[in-house]
């Protein structure tokens, strides 16, 4: 395996790692419009404030590393995803605002706002990413010059929203069961509701995306046909979403979200099999596909970077479970704020 293969790996594994964390953060934010009163919604930002900008620091890895591991699809992207992108910059701004704003003032028309900033601040996030997935997936249109030809109505494609769709279900399901874990009583028995619900939706939103893919993205297949033991990911992907809802009983709070965070991973693991080499896919012609081969850096420049890699990550990994164990246990109010 060369060092491009090993940037893909890497890559995939900090996006998975920012869906897992930072998706059940979009996923409390999805139900926060839900509960009722101010202290249940102050309870529902406590349950993340001490996580959720640890969290966001994947997603900024993830993104610094395709920048410097692939800068052709980063250009690509980022450009083709441009408005996309602001919307979800705007969203996870006034979310964060929100978390930090909300208690500053006791007044009903403020608190109100920021928890609507928060809400929509976590739901834009929560189906856009999974609409990029979806057209990462699919392919974009481009010309020789590795730039997108489409417009912002392009990425609104069937196939992609479905995608969206079920992203937005599973971090829904994902944040409520997270809230389960965290918080007691008629809040924690409302949340399992809220999961039950969410986790239907994913589930056959997630069969729905199979059959379309088997029916309409025959190009997503290839490698799975070509190494059939990669059919295992997809497959534990499957057996972990249905474990997830078998388990959402009282006494097996744990046990739910362990099994929502392995659904998450291995339909992430799904995702990047049926994709390489490709990390863009030209639509109107395969041949033009930015690979992991034709848009990497140097070598010299992805040798560098994997010793960097290996002496951060350690770091990133130690802080995230130093601060889960610090905040482990119930979420309880005891002073204003989150």
């Amino acid at each position: 395996m060369g060092l491009q293969e090993t940037w893909f790996m890497l890559i995939a594994v900090l996006l998975t790692g920012y869906a897992v964390l930072d998706g059940f953060d979009l996923g409390v934010g999805v139900w926060h419009l839900f509960s009722k009163g101010d202290l249940e919604r102050r309870t529902l930002m406590k349950s993340i404030g001490p996580v959720w900008d640890g969290n966001e620091v994947w997603l900024l890895t993830g993104g610094g590393a395709i920048f410097a591991a692939f800068p052709s699809v980063y250009a690509t992207v980022f450009s083709g995803f441009y408005l996309a992108l602001m919307l979800v910059i705007f969203g996870l701004i006034f979310r964060a605002v929100a978390l930090e704003f909300r208690s500053h003032d006791e007044s009903i028309g403020w608190r109100a706002f920021w928890d609507r900033a928060f809400s929509i601040g976590s739901m834009v996030p929560a189906l856009l990413f999974g609409v990029a997935l979806g057209n990462l997936m699919r392919g974009l249109p481009l010309d020789e010059s590795m730039n997108f030809t489409g417009t912002f109505f392009t990425l609104l494609n069937p196939y992609s929203l479905l995608v969206g769709l079920m992203g937005f279900c599973f971090l829904a399901a994902h944040g409520a069961f997270y809230l389960v874990v965290k918080t007691e009583g008629e809040l924690a028995a409302k949340a399992r509701k809220w999961g039950g619900l969410a986790w239907r939706l994913a589930l056959g939103l997630f069969i729905a995306v199979l059959a379309y893919t088997s029916l309409g993205q025959a190009h997503l297949l290839t490698n799975f046909k070509e190494h059939g033991i990669l059919l295992i990911a997809p497959v534990l992907a499957l057996m972990f979403v249905l474990l997830t809802g078998f388990s959402n009983k009282p006494g097996k709070e744990i046990r739910a979200f362990a099994f929502s965070c392995l659904s998450i991973v291995f339909i992430m693991v799904s995702i990047a099999v049926s994709i390489f080499p490709n990390l863009v896919r030209a639509l109107n012609d395969p041949a033009l596909s930015l690979t992991v081969s034709n848009s990497s850096s140097s070598q010299l420049t992805l040798k560098t970077m994997l010793i960097l890699a290996l002496i951060g990550m350690p770091f990133v990994i130690g802080y995230t479970i130093w601060v889960y164990r610090m905040f482990a246990g119930k979420v309880r109010i005891d002073e204003e704020g989150y």
